[in-house]
């Protein structure tokens, strides 16, 4: 497994394209594994690529990708980077093994995190129908979906509850079995996007396929409850949307201060 950061050239045309189609960048980045094609992502339950955008301040947009073998994004660089300034050494992007940080993952620690994610019910608006999948479109739900506990155990983390001194209300609001998380956690819920494009395909049907997706960022703090499940949403993927950009967590390590 490998974990390789890309930063985008904001001010170039082709970064700009990139940044609104999240198809073409799906396209693009599995235009970096020689042997797959664009349409592929994965097999079955096993590792497969992820990918996420963060957009930070000022105007920096970082590309991450996890992914079973080590990616070539020259024509990303090429395309939306700073390709004058590329070497051998320095080609743009940055690639690491990512096995043996996850092998660090132990029952107990403690994890920063980011998450974006494409959080969704299923629906039925009345007697007899199919369910239908829906996005959640409140920070309340949103919470509510990651906060849920069977997702939890699924995915082998525990958000962690904020000390009672650092919580804004007395006693915090919300549960971890209640569909909001208040003040209660360490977790927040920013950069909404509601996306909406054509999806391309071969056939008449595909071509007249709108996708709508709402996707949200989490930023938080997690206790790890099963480091071997956790490992499988780290290198699988956490919930729907992940061809394009929704589904990849990141950790960083808490100092025993926090």
């Amino acid at each position: 497994m490998h974990l390789t950061r890309f930063r985008f050239n904001t001010a170039r045309p082709g970064a700009r394209r990139l940044l609104t189609s999240p198809q073409s960048l799906h396209a693009a980045v599995m235009s970096s594994f020689p042997h797959l094609l664009p349409t592929d992502s994965g097999i079955g339950d096993g590792p497969r690529v992820l990918w996420r955008l963060d957009r930070n301040p000022p105007a920096e947009v970082l590309l991450y990708v996890v992914s079973p073998d080590q990616p070539d994004m020259t024509h990303l660089v090429e395309q939306a980077g700073w390709p004058a300034v590329a070497t051998a050494e320095a080609p743009g992007w940055q690639s690491r093994p990512y096995s043996p940080f996850l092998d660090r993952l132990n029952e107990g620690s403690n994890w920063a995190f980011r998450l974006t994610a494409n959080p969704v019910h299923h629906i039925r608006r009345k007697d007899g129908e199919p369910t239908k999948r829906t996005a959640h479109l409140t920070t309340t739900h949103q919470i509510g979906w990651l906060l849920d506990p069977g997702r939890q155990e699924r995915s082998g983390f525990l958000i962690r509850e904020k000390p009672a001194g650092k919580r804004l209300l007395p006693a915090g609001t919300g549960h971890r079995n209640s569909q909001h998380g208040g003040d209660q956690y360490e977790l927040t819920v920013r950069d909404q996007r509601n996306l909406s494009f054509t999806k391309h395909g071969s056939d008449a049907a595909s071509r007249q396929h709108r996708v709508t997706l709402v996707t949200v960022t989490y930023d938080g703090r997690l206790t790890v409850t099963n480091p071997e499940r956790l490992r499988a949403t780290l290198t699988q993927g956490l919930g729907k949307a992940k061809a394009y950009g929704c589904g990849l967590m990141t950790l960083v390590p808490l100092t025993t201060a926090e």
